[in-house]
């Protein structure tokens, strides 16, 4: 609550009083999403998830061809059976748009932001919540996962990670400068794998994100892995965590993109992102021809993790 009384996203912040609207419709309705944005982001949730929300209520106003004055439960079915029936929604995305709406109704009701009295003041008529427990998806379930959708088998785990490698032989025996981010693919799916990491994790890493295990230093310097981007609660920033090395192969896949791979192909540092600025690796750039490799060259080379590669963690010594 500011100096004036006033709550992050009331009506009195966005709407001048004694200035007519010269599209009432329209300029309350902007204004409406504009004070929950600003509610939103006082609560400290993320501008990612505060554009998603708005998108989802923009687009439940577009099929419901009515303002949120408007609205009714009816609505809400019919929106409801459309992304289920027509563009076939899985639960868990239904449960959440649902939820975005409701919380846009909630944020319009209460009345400590006074939406419902300029609606009075304007339209004759005032929000009301239009979703409730019996016109809602239900959380019945921790684990929503479709069950057509399942882990990879050992076999489709291997060619999957095996048709990554040979990506980077098949790229650079073209003579195309894409071997290289290529190369970095393949280490970034076998990390992610390795670490059991989550897209924006595995995005996110840096590489002084990994460090020693004292229980694990065959593992040397990756013996642990700092995950700093880890999903993050609604209202907190994202959770650190670490996650140990268990299989015998990693060190040596993280070791030869580090060490070998990333400085020799593009000339720069060792700090910085696992991965590649876009302007290091143009034509021209890579130090590794044919004619004079490195020791080990990523296109005449048995990956480092692919003897017995899945045959379990290795026991601390």
């Amino acid at each position: 609550m500011g100096g004036d009384g006033l709550v992050p996203g009331s009506a009195r912040l966005h709407l001048i009083d004694g200035l007519p609207l010269l599209r009432p419709d329209e300029q309350v309705f902007e204004a409406m999403i504009k004070g929950w944005r600003n509610q939103q982001l006082a609560r400290n949730l993320s501008p990612g998830y505060v554009s998603d929300q708005e998108r989802t209520v923009r687009a439940f106003t577009r099929h419901a061809d009515a303002m949120p004055w408007q609205w009714t439960p009816q609505h809400v079915d019919e929106w409801s059976a459309d992304l289920r029936a027509v563009r076939g929604c899985v639960r868990s995305t239904l449960r959440n748009y649902q939820g975005s709406v409701r919380q846009f109704c909630d944020f319009l009701t209460n009345p400590a932001y006074g939406w419902a009295d300029e609606c009075l003041r304007h339209f004759g008529t005032h929000p009301v919540q239009v979703v409730y427990d019996w016109n809602a998806a239900t959380h019945a379930d921790e684990a929503e996962g479709e069950p057509e959708r399942r882990a990879f088998t050992r076999p489709e785990l291997e060619a999957f990670l095996d048709h990554a490698d040979e990506e980077v032989v098949r790229v650079r025996g073209k003579g195309r400068k894409g071997w290289l981010p290529a190369f970095r693919d393949a280490a970034l799916f076998k990390v992610a794998y390795a670490y059991g990491l989550r897209r924006n994790e595995t995005r996110m890493l840096d590489l002084t994100d990994f460090g020693r295990n004292p229980e694990g230093r065959e593992f040397g310097e990756y013996g642990t892995l700092l995950v700093r981007y880890g999903k993050a609660k609604k209202g907190s920033p994202p959770k650190h965590r670490s996650v140990l090395t268990v299989w015998h192969w990693t060190p040596g896949t993280v070791e030869e993109w580090i060490s070998e791979v990333r400085p020799g192909g593009c000339g720069i540092r060792r700090a910085g992102r696992f991965g590649l600025p876009s302007e290091a690796c143009g034509s021209g750039s890579s130090g590794w021809t044919p004619a004079s490799p490195p020791t080990e060259t990523p296109w005449a080379w048995t990956p480092r993790w692919s003897s017995t590669r899945c045959a379990g963690p290795t026991s601390p010594t």
